[in-house]
């Protein structure tokens, strides 16, 4: 057994069942350790992942292994650990540091000890890994980095503008199996789950608000929607905005919204989307909830300094009392809600995501020396690899090209 900071190295054994049962969800991600398992080509590879700690992750960190990697495993929420699983893969020899609850402090100590390996590849998802690394000036052992989700590759792109980033990064996020199916589908299921965990509120008649109409934000509406709520999306986006009121929602600007909803649910990736002055014009009994990787899309600075009084009503949900005596509900401290308060994203989505993380961390080992210090769009070939063994894994075929179709595709002088 390797080195490991976990809740209890008792609950292995129910992790174990756990994971195993997620791998049969994700048909994707087994082929792919299959191959590895055969062809090992992350051979004395060391690699960092600061991901969330669940079973969908345990699958990835196996496929990983398999490919003969050796990995240090740190969660990139304090509230996301599932405290079983990380058990589990303690006791498998995955050198793992992550248990939910964990203070900002012990947050970052957990991602010191895995950063002890001496990593050739990050696995990210939000950016504080490879943020840590670049303040530490601890790149040179450093081929590359894979980012997971949309508020890293924010922080990566910045980086990289100022020419600060020290090794190249792909942004997994972006491929198109995993943001039009993982952030869309995912996400708006996984976030209703938590909402719904959380309060059990009816949401058929409520008004919910979604902030941010990206993948996401789509997702989150779309459910809300299927749901019976009346939904406002919030979007500075003239484009998003455009297409969230094809989509049949009303759109608006948050001081406008923050009169209207029941329940807000914010989407966007970036700080104090919701702050006091929203929280003065919400009505009686507001319940605000967030799905952005960082707690600072809802100002909870701003709902401590307004309140009066707070109390804990029941596991994720706090009660915040205005000085007028309205009351407002702040779910799992402003954090991910899909994942502080559910399980989060289902294996089945998941798995293409992470079949795309593992691809491409080969990638990045096969080719870093080509690559130069910036952020890279996920292979189009990996990309439709992923999309067509997951159609293969559901038995569904699509069509092929003729020869005189591909000639007229790739022709200017066929005519009509």
């Amino acid at each position: 057994m390797k080195g490991y900071i976990v809740k209890d190295i008792d609950l292995a054994e129910g992790g174990d069942k756990i994971i195993e049962w997620a791998g049969g969800r994700m048909p994707v991600l087994s082929h792919i350790r299959e191959r590895y398992e055969r062809e090992k080509p992350l051979e004395d590879i060391k690699l960092v992942a600061c991901l969330h700690v669940t079973v969908e992750t345990a699958n990835l960190v196996l496929t990983l292994r398999a490919g003969g990697a050796e990995v240090a495993l740190t969660a990139a929420n304090p509230l996301s650990t599932q405290d079983d699983v990380a058990a589990a893969l303690a006791s498998a020899g995955i050198n793992t540091y992550a248990f939910r609850d964990e203070t900002e402090d012990e947050y970052y100590n957990c991602l010191t000890e895995a950063l002890k390996i001496n990593p050739h590849v990050l696995l990210d998802d939000g950016g504080d890994t490879i943020t840590t690394v670049h303040a530490a000036q601890k790149t040179e052992t450093i081929m590359g980095a894979c980012e997971e989700t949309t508020t890293g590759v924010i922080r990566h792109h910045a980086r990289a503008r100022d020419n600060k980033l020290a090794f190249p990064v792909i942004a997994v996020n972006d491929a198109e199996t995993k943001m039009m199916f993982d952030n869309r589908y995912g996400t708006g299921q996984s976030t209703i789950h938590g909402v719904m965990n959380a309060t059990n509120i009816l949401l058929a008649g409520r008004v919910v608000v979604v902030a941010g109409y990206g993948w996401c934000g789509r997702g989150v509406a779309l459910r809300a929607k299927g749901l019976g709520s009346n939904v406002i999306v919030v979007e500075v986006n003239p484009r998003k905005a455009l297409e969230a009121v094809m989509d049949g929602y009303r759109v608006m600007p948050m001081r406008e919204a923050a009169k209207l909803g029941d329940l807000f649910i914010t989407a966007t990736g970036d700080t104090s989307v919701i702050r006091g002055e929203h929280m003065k014009l919400m009505k009686e009994g507001a319940i605000l909830a967030n799905t952005g990787h960082f707690n600072v899309e809802i100002n909870v600075n701003d709902l401590e300094e307004l309140a009066v009084q707070k109390s804990e009503i029941k596991e994720n949900v706090v009660e915040y009392r205005m000085k007028d005596g309205r009351k407002l509900y702040l779910l799992s401290e402003g954090r991910l809600v899909n994942l502080a308060a559910a399980y989060g994203h289902p294996p089945e989505v998941m798995d293409m995501s992470f079949a795309d993380q593992a691809l491409c961390v080969r990638y990045i080992v096969e080719n870093h020396e080509t690559l130069r210090n910036e952020v890279y769009p996920v292979p189009r070939d990996i990309d439709e690899e992923v999309a067509r063994l997951k159609l293969k894994s559901m038995g569904v075929e699509v069509e092929e090209l003729t020869e005189e179709q591909k000639k007229y595709l790739s022709s200017w002088d066929m005519g009509t």
